[in-house]
């Protein structure tokens, strides 16, 4: 509510000297007063005039002042109406409410700086019927509203006094009214007027004031006014709430600034600040830490900026997490190698089983340490399926030469500032990952395993892989570079093995920095060895089985391998040994005891049917249907190639997802067969009218690569000329225009693969044959090898 506007207020805050009617003769009066028809309007943009409520207004326009100047000669009568929009500078007459008050101008003041400014009593309210004039201000002709008498029943006295009690409330709520008003409002005992009053004085919106002069019904204004009230009352409580709860906690965080003031002077009597404990503690760490000259000229500085500093300024905390970093690194602090050969040999042949040419790589690494005493890490890469041991190889190689080991994972690392760090100015800055594992192991010359090199993303953010060329250089990461730390740090002691799924996917430049040592899928002979040696043991632990004594023989494990995995690695294999544990463990849950050993029979129980057989390659064995050998990602693997032949007009059809050098492989083929077609006894005329469809079999995955040419020449000469190709027989070659068959990649794999399908007989390329030998012949026993230098060669072994 805005009493105190009508109220006595100190000088400084008075702008007039405000006038209280507290005569109520003058309301009773006013009935009588005669209200011209024609009158001059005022309009006024933020308040209502109610009868009997003395105003003071500050008139500023042009048009209200000679209106109120003309009035003032008059008979000092003026209609005092509300703008419908408060904003409107030059109201028109659509502007102006259509209900009013007749005031009196009780006397106009001139002001020093040229303004006016009256003082008004509202006598009557009025209905404007017409504006017949708006220059040079509004007149209007109007109809006086005459005022019921007020009821004089109980129901509207007690309306009366709920107004007088909660407009008294309000005022004894609100911290800016003068306590005097509630005395005002107790001492008027006229209703009519109390409303007036009230209405007047309501901090409420200009169109609900609006609303209560325009009702006619004292009893209706009366319950308006009430709801009006009750609504104000409720934002005066909840104010009060706000403010009463801000002023609490502004109490409570002063008193707190309050204590720490008086707890840092303290402090400072007793002999010096907390931060100044920190900074002694890291400068004694300093001392006695062993780093290169510029590392402690760097420190020193940073120190001395800290000293500076207060705790609170957001610096401080950039300033000293720096420093801790550079306390924290291991700047020459390298861990002992053991150089014992046979022990390093002992420890890699208990972890992992077979992988000689790696085994045999890094014993030379330690032989060469042991006689030099220095050199620069190699940066070894392992390439080769999944699930063969790569990762855990170099936590096996780490354990052998004594060194500590960290593992960084590259998988989907798309930013480079994640090698390189951040710009230590950036809110989260923080050392990139290299820094960050060097500094958790607390060693400088570590083991580190850069996991999924080949899965390292690159886009707008940046290109990681070039972050790692200075990484992985021997001749520049004595130097390493890292945004946070702002000075190099030497990473040449660092045993850096990368691993990798496919070399293609690693870019060139990087890909010419690594050691490439390919890791090629194990033999089921080898598979048999690690599930006895590593993989049942682990997993009777995992289930609980560890004290149970029952026994898997080789050929159920053969079993398992053969009929319900087809990978290179072991991964399935474990899966599968798991899934025979829980039947286990289940089994020992329930009937309290367990078979001494499990059967072929037991298996097929547990884990089903066979999910592969080799029996496809029986039943496939029809004219125009080839065996070839392809290498993926995940090892070696058997591809179907099919050919049919049907009427046409000698049209070569490709089916099964090829991609293009697989395509040409085949035209290469066809062309070959037409221009020999003489020597090997073809019928010409067959190329002529036949069309030639070649389909490889699982249509959805994507196949590519010349090794399939041979395989696609035999499937199609067998198409042409109805002989079979001999069963169990598989073979891979790039082939030639001129007859010769080319050496191609992936041969351990595609042997190991056709060796887990059952095949017998394999057909290479005379050049191949140094690939075969560094297989162990024990994994390839049962196959037969025939290297051929020519295509003819070829035809005369599968067509036999």
């Amino acid at each position: 509510m805005d009493f105190d506007k009508y109220l006595l207020r100190s000088e400084d805050e008075m702008d007039f000297l405000p006038i209280i009617p507290l005569n109520e003769s003058d309301h009773e009066d006013q009935q009588g007063i005669e209200v011209p028809p024609e009158i001059a309007l005022l309009p006024l943009r933020n308040t209502v005039l109610f009868p009997g409520i003395v105003l003071p207004i500050t008139v500023g326009r042009d048009k209200s002042i000679k209106a109120v100047n003309d009035a003032y000669k008059g008979d000092k009568l003026i209609g005092v109406v509300a703008q419908k929009d408060s904003n409107v500078e030059d109201p028109a007459v659509g502007d102006l409410e259509s209900v009013g008050t007749v005031a009196k101008v009780v006397k106009l003041i001139k002001m020093p700086d040229g303004g006016t400014t009256i003082i008004i009593q509202g006598k009557s309210r009025f209905r404007i019927d017409n504006v017949f004039e708006e220059d040079p201000y509004f007149k209007a002709k109007i109809t006086k509203l005459d005022e019921e008498d007020s009821p004089k029943d109980a129901d509207f006295d007690a309306y009366v006094a709920n107004i007088k009690d909660l407009a008294a409330d309000i005022v004894q709520l609100s911290p800016n009214i003068p306590s005097e008003a509630s005395i005002i409002l107790r001492n008027i005992e006229n209703p009519a007027f109390l409303i007036h009053f009230v209405s007047s004085n309501l901090n409420t919106d200009i169109k609900d004031k609006q609303r209560l002069l325009e009702l006619n019904q004292i009893r209706q204004r009366a319950d308006l006014l009430m709801q009006l009230l009750q609504k104000e009352l409720q934002f005066v409580e909840l104010k009060n709430k706000v403010t009463h709860k801000t002023k609490t906690e502004l109490d409570k965080q002063q008193r707190e600034y309050f204590l720490q003031q008086q707890l840092k002077s303290i402090k400072e009597e007793l002999g010096g600040d907390a931060n100044i404990g920190e900074i002694k503690e890291m400068q004694k760490k300093a001392e006695a830490k062993k780093w290169p000259q510029a590392a402690k000229e760097m420190f020193n500085k940073g120190i001395e900026k800290l000293e500076r500093m207060h705790p609170s300024t957001p610096d401080y905390s950039v300033v000293y997490n720096h420093l801790d970093l550079m306390l924290d690194l291991p700047w020459e602090e390298y861990t002992k190698d053991y150089y014992d050969l046979t022990k390093a040999k002992k420890t890699l042949d208990t972890d992992h089983y077979g992988m000689k040419k790696i085994k045999e790589r890094i014993l030379e690494y330690l032989a060469v340490l042991k006689l030099k005493g220095d050199m620069k890490s190699p940066i070894l890469c392992f390439v080769g399926p999944p699930g063969i041991g790569k990762t855990s190889l170099g936590k096996s190689i780490a354990a052998s030469i004594g060194r500590k080991y960290v593992r960084l994972s590259l998988g989907g690392l798309h930013d480079e500032s994640e090698i390189r760090g951040h710009r230590k100015t950036y809110i989260g800055a923080m050392p990139g990952r290299i820094l960050q594992s060097i500094r958790k192991v607390r060693s400088s010359n570590p083991v580190m395993i850069l996991d999924e090199i080949d899965k390292v993303g690159s886009d707008f953010r940046g290109d990681p892989s070039s972050a790692l060329l200075e990484v992985l250089d021997p001749e520049q990461n004595n130097s390493f570079y890292d945004n946070y730390l702002e000075m190099e740090y030497d990473l040449s002691k660092v045993l850096f093995i990368a691993t990798a799924n496919n070399i293609q996917n690693i870019q060139p430049a990087l890909r010419d920095r690594l050691e490439i040592i390919d890791l090629s899928g194990y033999a089921v002979e080898e598979k048999v060895e690690i599930a006895k040696r590593h993989l049942l043991p682990k997993q009777k632990e995992l289930h609980g089985l560890k004290s149970s004594s029952f026994r898997m023989s080789d050929k159920v494990i053969e079993k398992i391998i053969q009929d319900y995995t087809r990978e290179s690695g072991v991964r399935e294999l474990d899966r599968q040994l798991a899934s025979i544990m829980r039947y286990q463990a289940k089994q020992l849950a329930m009937k309290g005891k367990l078979k001494t050993s499990l059967s072929v029979e037991d298996i097929t129980k547990i884990l089903g049917k066979p999910r592969y057989s080799n029996e496809i390659y029986k039943t496939a064995n029809i004219a125009g249907v080839a065996v070839g050998l392809a290498w993926t990602y995940v090892g070696g693997d058997i591809l179907f190639i099919e050919t049919s032949l049907s009427d046409g007009k000698g049209d070569l059809k490709l089916t099964g997802n090829l991609g293009n050098v697989m395509k040409e492989s085949a035209s290469t083929a066809l062309t070959y067969l037409q221009s020999n077609a003489k020597k090997l006894k073809l019928d010409n005329k067959l190329f002529e009218k036949k069309n030639i469809h070649i389909h490889v079999p699982e249509g959805a995955v994507p196949k590519d690569g010349p090794s399939a040419g041979i395989t696609m020449m035999t499937s199609i000469a067998s198409a042409l000329t109805g002989k079979k190709v001999k069963p169990y027989m598989a073979m891979t070659g790039e082939i030639t225009l001129r007859g010769q068959v080319l050496p191609v990649g992936g041969i351990k794999e595609k042997v190991l693969a056709a060796k887990r399908a059952g095949l017998k007989e394999i057909i290479l390329c005379w050049q191949n044959e140094k690939d075969v030998q560094e297989i162990d012949s024990a994994y390839i026993k049962g196959i037969s090898f025939h290297y051929v230098k020519t295509m003819n060669q070829v035809l005369e072994l599968a067509l036999a």
